[in-house]
């Protein structure tokens, strides 16, 4: 583990890890398309509470790191689809992990309330 008299070099990829996840709305939103390829208002919907400026900006970011794919399809109004990559898609189990563990830390906090 880190923290261990590991080199510091060690922990660049958890770095590398945390500054393409950073923030609070994109695992939201690979969560989101993990079911499946979706429109810019499904999307919107779906993670609720994100602003239509953020979520642009969280997609734009998301799609530089190869973690969805945006496809604009040839039609009047242009047509805007979002999908998960096999890249993305290997966040599988951390996102998998992670919905487990908010579950039994709701569980834990609401108890001891």
């Amino acid at each position: 583990m880190l923290g261990n008299g590991t080199c510091p070099k060690s922990a660049l990829s958890i770095k590398d890890a945390l500054e393409a996840l950073e923030g609070r709305w994109k695992l939201l939103i690979l969560f989101a398309l993990s079911s499946g390829t979706k429109r810019f208002k499904q999307l919107s919907k779906e993670v609720s509470g994100i602003t239509d400026k953020v979520l642009s900006k969280e997609l734009k970011n998301l799609e530089t790191n190869q973690l969805i794919k945006r496809e604009v399809h040839d039609t009047f109004p242009p047509t805007v689809e979002y999908s998960i990559t096999e890249h993305g898609m290997s966040l599988e189990k951390v996102m998998d992990e992670l919905h487990l563990w908010g579950l039994q830390h709701r569980d834990k906090i609401m108890r001891e309330e």
